[in-house]
């Protein structure tokens, strides 16, 4: 019977040892954190915009007739004078060659009066003649002098009708498909024939939104000017390598839209860019200044603030109020709320509570390399990248 008190004794020591046990605090749990990447970045305003040609026409036939033949392949480039269609000019060689009798007819016809003005005159000096016939021989004279000139004006608008038979390219680019075949009729300024614009260089033509205009005005303390530089990029490229110049700014916001228009000049010597892509285009919104940068994920937006987790050298979290900016690799520009040695939690943020203390383990912040855009979006209004 004397077991039994024994037993219940170190049944009871097994239990407190055991609530002890389950009273111990958890360890704190383990983040990673690192200093801001402070980097010399410039802002970028982004927009959506179209290329466009910079000359385009519509060619048209000036003299009417049967088309005879085609100079040219589809889709092919041309350059300014080359030859495109020849239209039948037999029709028109008959009328340049009557213009040319005609011309011959008054040249002699005018010889002939002057040799009578002068035989008129010569007998009036010897008192063998009137006056009245030498001014009669003076206005005939006159006469087949105005007959000559418009024969001759008749012979250069002859001339000019045969060679408008041979179509040539107004201005260099590329040729679109021929919209007639040899063989048909074409009619003067009403046909068209085919089309061609000019590629090299080309427009890109988008609209600021009157926010951002204001707001690039302010941020450089000046007006956008023609020649600032311009960055564009197509749907599937990954980075801004098309590099041009502005070239044209409205003079006034569209009063229902309230947008301003501007272009963007930008040299295409490989000929890929072509009228009509979308692209994105960026233009330096301020001066390159220094920043701090984060990974985007180590931002929280908390109601109408944004803050990050740091910790400090008593291993306690603590939350911080930031003021952010732009995108840059990946990282998120931090305008204000933070000094170049706060330590941020980069890693693990869901795990850290703030005034809890963690084991914070040193990390880096490093760029990352950007991905290429599957399909199209617009893209924010605002970027940045390294100066």
């Amino acid at each position: 019977m004397a077991l039994r008190p024994a037993l219940f004794l170190s049944g009871l020591c097994l239990l407190a040892s055991c609530a002890k046990k389950e009273q111990a605090p958890p360890p704190p749990p383990t983040v990673v954190v690192a200093q801001p990447l402070k980097q010399r970045v410039t802002d970028y305003q982004d927009y959506v915009g179209r290329f466009v040609s910079i000359d385009a026409v519509d060619l048209r036939p000036r003299v009417s007739g049967y088309l005879q033949r085609l100079a040219f392949t589809d889709g092919q480039r041309v350059r300014k004078g080359q030859l495109l269609f020849v239209i039948d000019p037999r029709p028109y060689l008959a009328v340049l060659g009557q213009a040319r009798a005609q011309t011959g007819r008054a040249r002699a016809t005018l010889n002939n009066a002057e040799v009578e003005l002068r035989r008129a005159r010569a007998l009036f000096q010897a008192q063998a003649g009137s006056e009245q016939d030498v001014q009669t021989r003076l206005a005939t004279q006159l006469q087949a002098k105005a007959d000559l000139q418009a024969a001759r004006e008749n012979e250069r608008a002859a001339a000019l009708n045969v060679e408008f038979t041979r179509v040539t390219a107004p201005l260099s680019g590329r040729i679109s498909d021929r919209k007639v075949a040899p063989g048909n009729l074409v009619t003067a300024d009403q046909t068209v024939l085919t089309s061609i614009v000019n590629d090299d260089p080309i427009r890109f033509a988008f609209e600021v939104s009157e926010t951002l205009y204001l707001q690039q005005q302010r941020s450089l303390g000046r007006a956008r000017a023609v020649g600032d530089p311009v960055e564009v990029r197509l749907q599937d490229e990954p980075d801004y390598r098309n590099r041009g110049r502005l070239e044209f700014i409205d003079n006034a916001l569209d009063v229902n839209s309230g947008v301003v228009r501007m272009r963007a000049r930008i040299p295409n010597p490989s000929g890929l860019l072509t009228p009509g892509l979308f692209g994105h285009a960026r233009m330096p919104g301020s001066a390159a200044h220094d920043a701090l940068l984060l990974p985007d994920n180590a931002v929280s937006q908390d109601q109408n603030r944004q803050t990050v987790l740091v910790v400090g050298r008593d291993a306690l979290v603590r939350l911080r109020p930031v003021t952010t900016g732009a995108l840059v690799n990946g990282l998120r520009v931090v305008l204000s709320g933070l000094s170049p040695d706060d330590q941020v939690v980069i890693n693990g943020t869901t795990k850290a509570k703030p005034g809890a203390k963690v084991n914070a383990k040193a990390g880096r912040v490093q760029f990352q390399k950007a991905a290429p855009e599957p399909d199209f979006v617009a893209p924010p209004a605002n970027s940045a990248k390294i100066s």
